[in-house]
């Protein structure tokens, strides 16, 4: 097992400033190559403390920022058009990148695509959902309605 300091969120392992016993496999052909994480020593002990400090000083002002904008987005609904078939399927599926572009544009914030969630394939026209992590401890339910391009055969 290796004892490793991560650099930076890895998800189902822990975030930034955490020290975590892992394979060595997973160390040394994933974590460490990627930065994601650092040897653990008795000096970067030290620099975990302030990190994790740091980190806890910003949580509590982002944490009142998150929910702002949670509120925001759960006010609302996202409209995404795709080009769709005669049944309504679309040519393609809506990716978490599409729906960030889409909250950007209907100006409700910067979301990273990152930090969405979507429960399945999204391939046709309709009303879905997608949830979006802003914080720890703040996720919000967006309400999606991807709807047929103009010039679809729908």
């Amino acid at each position: 097992m290796a004892k490793l300091i991560l650099t930076q969120e890895v998800s189902g392992l822990g975030t930034a400033g955490d020290v975590v016993e892992v394979k060595n496999g997973y160390a040394r052909n994933y974590l460490l190559p990627r930065g994601f994480a650092t040897v653990w020593t008795k000096g970067g002990e030290k620099q975990v403390e302030s990190l994790q400090a740091a980190r806890a000083a910003r949580a509590a002002a982002n944490l009142e920022d998150a929910q702002a904008q949670a509120e925001k987005l759960q006010s609302g609904t996202v409209r995404i058009e795709r080009t769709a078939g005669a049944e309504g399927r679309l040519f393609g599926a809506v990716q978490a990148a599409d729906v960030a572009e889409a909250i950007e544009a209907a100006g409700l914030g910067t979301v990273s695509k990152r930090d969405i969630t979507l429960p399945s394939h999204i391939k046709t026209v309709g009303n879905h959902q997608a949830q979006v992590r802003l914080h720890e401890d703040v996720v919000a339910v967006v309400e999606l309605q991807v709807v047929a391009a103009k010039g679809s055969k729908k």
